[in-house]
């Protein structure tokens, strides 16, 4: 196998709303926030009209990516014998994705993230996490981790406890650790944790400018080429119309964004890009041409609605 994903398995749920809605109910834009409360999730749900249900989650999304550019690919997620969760694999493997988890009937129901669009295409995310955030060292194959060249993780999957045990387990277990900072709330709130798996643990980092400026408190961007360059890593920098960096052997490179584009959902914009660059960096091609095509996948991906091309 080419790479294996390991993440949230979240049901993604797009829904178009105005910007009164995210006032209303206290949110901040173009970030995910997280409910606990099942209750609470479904009251919000009623309030909505949906557009689209797609088996998502961040590392799904990439893990999808590379599957329809014709690699062999595969996925852990932890998801309940529900219906959501029947939904779910059904989803991956209709993309061709090797769903190499075995579901039960869980307590907690399949995890669900809305994504409300506003007009100006950016999307903020609400998640209720259920069966999906209890995943534990015991749902990680050590046989299937081990025949993967890449293993992709989410910044989202970590968490105190159980998460962690199964994020240090696959990352101890693999050959090329690959991970995604995932969201500037997630970075601010696991910020020492990722700062040390970024520092002794990872082998190839996603993040955008936000985030990695978050990640080591810096005032201006030079100081995160700085830091990037004193680390034997591959850091990838998306940075909105500013294009994309690669910072490997303390040297940098850097690719435009595309201009002129018909932006009408930004939703898995970061997913696809990681996408594009594995696929480009597992055929081991160099920096500027992994940056290339993750420009070329999140370029495409952010003109229509959805994380699918």
């Amino acid at each position: 196998m080419k790479i294996l994903g390991i993440g949230n398995a979240i049901v993604d749920v797009i829904c178009k709303v105005e910007d009164n809605f995210i006032k209303k109910n206290n949110l901040t834009k173009s970030t995910m926030k997280l409910i606990f409360d099942e209750s609470e999730f479904k009251k919000l749900l009623s309030e909505l009209t949906i557009e689209k249900t797609i088996s998502g989650g961040s590392v799904a999304n990439s893990i999808v990516g590379l599957s329809q550019l014709g690699n062999e690919v595969g996925f852990i997620g932890k998801i309940s014998d529900d219906n959501l969760g029947v939904k779910y694999e059904e989803g991956l493997t209709k993309e061709k994705v090797k769903y190499l988890y075995k579901k039960k009937k869980e307590i907690l129901p399949t995890g669900t993230c809305l994504i409300l669009i506003t007009p100006d295409s950016e999307r903020t995310m609400i998640t209720y996490l259920g069966t999906a955030g209890k995943i534990n060292e015991k749902d990680i194959n050590v046989e299937i981790i081990k025949k993967a060249e890449i293993t992709l993780l989410e910044g989202y999957l970590w968490d105190e406890g159980e998460p962690k045990k199964a994020f240090d387990k696959a990352i101890q277990n693999s050959n090329i650790s690959a991970m995604s900072l995932s969201d500037l709330f997630c970075v601010d709130r696991h910020r020492d944790n990722f700062l040390s798996l970024v520092k002794n643990k990872l082998d190839i980092v996603f993040a955008n400018e936000q985030e990695i400026m978050s990640l080591i408190n810096a005032q201006k961007f030079d100081e995160v080429i700085s830091f990037a360059k004193t680390l034997n890593k591959v850091i990838i920098i998306t940075r909105g119309a500013n294009g994309s960096m690669g910072i490997k052997n303390n040297k940098v490179f850097e690719f435009p964004a595309k201009e002129n584009l018909n932006i009408v959902d930004l939703t898995g914009a970061g997913d696809l890009f990681a996408a594009g660059f594995l696929n480009e960096y597992i055929k081991n091609k160099g920096i500027n041409e992994c940056l290339k095509q993750g420009t070329e996948l999140s370029s495409k991906i952010i003109q229509i609605l959805g994380a699918r091309i």
